[in-house]
């Protein structure tokens, strides 16, 4: 092999929009035909035309992950064998942001603060949404590139999984988690702050629940205890806040993440989302427009078949799971525990992960019950059930260790709020 020139660190630099090539007739043409066909799908009206050409140019240039081999022989994402593994990496990078969340020019960094592996199981029977706490200690695997210079690197042991999208970019994210998890990783996109708060906008407002008031002063959030409906910049600081909830630190805000993401789940379905053509054009809309997506999701086909691949799973069977942590000496860090073991081989056998309904029980970051919930009915769906031999063993899964929290769609949790005498 030949040498190559390579790199154990890199200095954190302004991200940078690299001039684009004109796109030739034939990718665009294909790019319209395929929006056209997505559009279709799910509307069959006579708009889907006009929808296809205004989503194919909203679309982003896309990455490489360097793994597409993976869909080789693949016809559709409901074939997949093993499920449907997508990484959502969320940047705080401000570049192109606006006001209000700080210089361009003197934040520079461009961290990976939010990493969500979202699971579809190749049955369409269940849903996992991994978290990943950003001040976890990772190694990262060799073969990663400079973004910048494309000269190979080298791999790293004990960094924050938030420094990889800086040091190696998109792909490197996702080989770090591949490796962490022992899965293939196939799809991935990044968005910004901005992003969450037009996809949020695009669904109607989420509603919440917030068990004590959240003051955050650091992200200007101020909430009384009680319901309410988030949407935009106000969706987008109920995300970011870590000081105004639970303990005060990124475990914390993640419980506030995962009672977002489970409302969010419950909207989608309750409002009737996936058979909207309205909502869903909406929403590809400000996907596209606020996020930067592999090469293997650059076919709207794509993320329309993994959005109906989960329309009609049970909100019991959605799980919103935080990677188990524990702190290191000093509480610069946190470091997998043994029981990220269990979490990773269901992941790799393509199994439901049962939250164990105790975990929850000793947490300082944990969200709050709300006593005022209601169970979530089951979902009904129009797919034959299929009949299953007397004799066939019946599937049993043990639930996850005690360390493993989260919760699943079908709860209503409230957000553990915070005020400013507390911090």
């Amino acid at each position: 092999m030949a040498a190559t020139s390579r790199r154990t660190a890199k200095s954190p630099s302004i991200a940078r929009h690299g001039r684009l090539g004109r796109h030739s007739l034939w990718k665009t043409a294909a790019k319209v035909v395929a929006s056209a066909a997505a559009v279709a799908l799910v509307s069959g009206s006579a708009v889907a035309a006009y929808a296809a050409f205004d989503l194919a140019a909203t679309a982003k240039p896309t990455v490489s992950l360097g793994n597409e081999h993976a869909l080789e022989g693949v016809p559709d994402v409901g074939a997949f064998p093993g499920g449907v593994n997508l990484l959502i990496i969320g940047s705080d990078s401000r570049q192109g942001q606006g006001d209000g969340f700080g210089d361009p020019d003197e934040e520079t960094a461009v961290l990976n603060d939010v990493n969500l592996l979202l699971h579809i199981s190749e049955d369409h029977s269940h849903v996992e949404v991994v978290s990943f706490p950003r001040d976890m200690l990772v190694d990262v695997p060799e073969g990663c590139t400079d973004p910048d210079t494309g000269e190979e690197l080298w791999d790293q042991y004990d960094v924050k999984i938030n420094s990889v999208l800086d040091y190696g970019g998109m792909p490197c994210v996702v080989k770090t988690v591949e490796s962490l998890t022992g899965t293939t990783i196939p799809f991935a996109g990044i968005v910004q702050f901005m992003g969450a708060a037009a996809i949020s906008e695009a669904v109607g407002g989420v509603e919440v629940c917030v068990a004590e008031p959240i003051e955050d002063e650091h992200t200007d959030l101020y909430l009384a205890a009680g319901t309410h409906e988030l949407r935009g910049l106000q969706a987008l600081q109920f995300l970011r806040t870590r000081y105004g909830v639970g303990d005060g630190s990124d475990l914390g805000r993640i419980s506030n993440q995962q009672v977002f993401m489970s409302a969010l789940a419950r909207e989608l379905q309750s409002a009737g989302t996936y058979t909207d053509p309205v909502k869903l054009y909406s929403i590809a809309k400000a996907a596209l427009e606020n996020m930067q997506l592999s090469s293997t999701l650059g076919d709207p086909t794509t993320l329309v078949s993994i959005a109906m691949a989960a329309k009609d799973i049970d909100m019991s069977a959605i799980a919103f799971v935080q990677y188990p942590t524990a702190y290191e000496e000093g509480f610069g860090a946190v470091v997998p525990t043994e029981s990220a073991e269990a979490v990773n081989l269901a992941l790799q056998q393509d199994l439901p992960m049962t939250l164990d309904p105790t975990a929850l029980d000793n947490t300082d970051f944990a969200s709050a019950s709300d006593p005022n919930a209601v169970p979530a009915e089951p979902t009904p769906s129009d797919e034959p059930v299929e009949e299953v031999p007397t004799d066939a063993p019946a599937p049993t899964v043990e639930a996850l260790p005690s360390d493993v929290t989260g919760q699943t769609a079908a709860e209503t949790r409230c957000s553990a709020g915070r005020t400013l005498e507390d911090q």
